[in-house]
């Protein structure tokens, strides 16, 4: 029998790319980069996730604090999409919009509660607020494990904002 010897399996740490091909890639990607569209998308998707938080919270007439998760994943994918950034900047935009989502939607599932509980329209309730009523709404619905919820959406918002830099994006520099 023949010695067969098998060739060597390459990783992902042995293969080398030109650092000139690398830095010019990274050029021509931060040259697509779009803030405005990154804060305006991420924006729109915080909006959008705490509206869809507080219909399910209507729907079921319970909250769900895990919608958290969905806002920060939403609003991160959304930042990534449209920014197309790959700079930090565009990851802090991603997590403070999936704060404020989370925020807002924590807010608008209380006033739906609220709503349905005391039969006044959600509509009323949104006039009659300030900023003593929400931070008193706030404080009087907030649980520590908001506070984990609320973490892995920033996280999340953050993580996701990022645009991969793909084999092909490598490819049209080379």
């Amino acid at each position: 029998m023949a010695d067969q010897t098998v060739p060597p399996v390459t990783t992902a740490e042995e293969v080398s790319i030109d650092p000139l091909i690398v830095q010019a890639a990274m050029q021509r990607l931060r040259s697509e980069q779009n803030l405005v569209m990154a804060v305006l998308a991420g924006g729109a998707a915080a909006l959008l996730g705490a509206l869809t938080w507080a219909v399910i919270t209507a729907t079921i007439s319970y909250q769900i604090g895990w919608m958290a998760v969905g806002v920060g994943f939403l609003v991160g994918y959304a930042v990534r999409t449209f920014g197309k950034g790959i700079d930090r900047s565009y990851g802090a935009v991603g997590a403070l919009w999936s704060l404020a989502g989370c925020a807002a939607g924590n807010l608008l599932a209380v006033i739906t509660l609220v709503s349905q509980h005391q039969n006044i329209p959600v509509l009323d309730i949104l006039g009659r607020l300030d900023a003593e009523v929400i931070a008193n709404l706030m404080r009087a619905t907030f649980s520590p494990m908001d506070l984990l919820f609320y973490g892995i959406a920033v996280y999340e918002g953050y993580r996701f904002s990022f645009r991969e830099i793909t084999k092909n994006d490598l490819a049209k520099i080379s």
